[in-house]
């Protein structure tokens, strides 16, 4: 079982910036597929990148491409999405997922079984 903890969510204005890491603990693998996702009010959760945390080339999402990056430390299994030039658009919880299992590379499309509690982003106009 794969614990997930997520951290770095704040209110900022538009146009800020903000980190928010995912580290995960409690298994034996050393190379996690993990994803950040995230839901508005109202609308339904969306799939924001993926990548492996000892490196591969992420997944972007069409609708993040250019402002949303990630970072990763392979020796603390964690993944950090980084969000540049923040939009009212952005407000949302952003959720870590982990697939243990990925058999074709790591995709937002694959299974994501494991989720963290969420940290919220709130961005003003």
């Amino acid at each position: 079982q794969v614990h997930l903890v997520e951290s770095g969510g704040a209110s900022v204005r538009a146009g800020g910036s903000v980190s928010l890491s995912c580290t995960a603990s409690g298994s034996a693998h050393s190379n996690y597929c993990m994803a950040w996702f995230r839901q508005a009010p109202g609308k339904k959760r969306e799939g924001v990148i993926s990548a492996f945390t000892a490196g591969d080339r992420p997944d972007y999402a069409d609708s993040v491409k250019g402002r949303f990056t990630i970072s990763r430390d392979s020796a603390k299994n964690s993944l950090t999405l980084g969000i540049n030039n923040l939009i009212p658009e952005d407000t949302a919880m952003y959720y870590c997922a982990v697939d243990l299992n990925p058999s074709l590379g790591c995709r937002l499309s694959n299974n994501f079984s494991s989720w963290g509690q969420g940290t919220q982003v709130t961005v003003s106009s």
